[in-house]
């Protein structure tokens, strides 16, 4: 975890083109007063350990109502705002959803919400407010998720000798949005995992406390391009052994690209230091009934490099995680 003073340097981001634009937002931004944490990271974090992040979810971009109905849509763009709020360790306090909705009356709203509903339900999380409008294009789900994070877990916390863990097992999402893709209807664990992604906010949280992880995010747009971003932040770099990766079964004889460069996994990346409590991951593994796998280190240098095999030579990846304006970046991130 980090504290003091060092929370308000500036985040560095891994490359990309998306992530390219966001720098350009950024330059030369003054630093604002009562903001220990700002933009860079999954969520701001401002004095007194309020957590915000917000996260927009677009029809044709993020979701296709072809491909999920309006409650999943509604349910899945709440779980991915929720899940920045996990990946700082965060307890949530509520969330306030905005929705572009086309039509009269603001009708189409109603199923949508419905999805929001039953996943704060779910999680005993309260509805804070929103806003309505109309659209003639597109469905547009804008959710703010607001938390309380004392001691945040940041993605600037890596050293050289932790090692790199994830939660859950990965590439079934990015598997079904392949599928869907070429035309055809995933099966339903493949769907399931699309449509109804799980925030991981106890299970960051326990890892921050009882197994002291030092860094971390949350896995949307794939381990190439989220760990860049953490081997970023952090000025460390990163080896991921490839046959670690921990495959969902039903993508498991697709190997470990998917999980790489797919995305929409919302399970948590940490490194914890090498000297945690070895019996507090097998606590962790029973009491969230979860997997949680160690997939490589952290090591000095800069940036993301692949292991494909025991003893080769890591490689860097050939391109990254999702990027939404899918420009190749190579430059050096200072």
């Amino acid at each position: 975890m980090s504290t003091g003073g060092r929370e308000r340097d500036a985040v560095r981001l891994g490359p990309g083109g998306e992530f390219q634009t966001i720098r350009s937002f950024l330059a030369a931004l003054p630093a604002a007063p009562g903001v220990r944490v700002g933009p860079g990271d999954d969520a701001a974090v401002l004095d007194g350990g309020i957590a915000l992040s917000t996260d927009m979810a677009v029809e044709g971009v993020h979701f296709r109502f072809d491909w999920v109905t309006p409650a999943e849509a509604g349910y899945r763009a709440c779980a991915a705002a929720l899940s920045d709020l996990a990946a700082m360790a965060a307890h949530p306090v509520g969330v306030l959803v905005s929705l572009a909705v086309p039509g009269p009356g603001g009708a189409a709203s109603l199923p949508i919400m419905g999805g929001v509903r039953e996943l704060l339900d779910a999680l005993q999380v309260p509805l804070l407010g929103g806003d309505l409008t109309r659209s003639p294009g597109p469905v547009v789900i804008d959710v703010v998720a607001v938390g309380r994070a004392e001691h945040p877990l940041l993605r600037r916390g890596a050293r050289p000798g932790d090692e790199l863990w994830v939660t859950g097992r990965l590439g079934a999402a990015a598997a079904a949005v392949a599928q869907w893709e070429r035309g055809l209807e995933p099966p339903p664990e493949l769907r399931e995992r699309f449509v109804r992604p799980t925030p991981r906010l106890a299970e960051a949280r326990h890892l921050a406390s009882a197994l002291g992880a030092s860094a971390g995010l949350d896995l949307s747009d794939g381990l190439a391009g989220d760990g860049g971003h953490l081997a970023a932040a952090s000025g460390v770099g990163l080896v991921i052994d490839a046959w670690r990766i921990p495959l969902h079964p039903a993508v498991a004889s697709e190997g470990p690209g998917i999980a790489l460069h797919g995305g929409e996994d919302f399970e948590l990346l940490v490194t914890i230091p090498p000297d945690h409590p070895g019996a507090e991951v097998e606590n962790f593994r029973e009491r969230f009934d979860l997997s949680l796998t160690r997939i490589g280190t952290v090591e000095p240098g800069r940036g993301l490099r692949i292991r494909d095999v025991p003893g080769g030579e890591p490689r860097r990846p050939e391109r990254g995680g999702w990027d939404h304006f899918n420009e190749a970046e190579e430059e050096e991130q200072g």
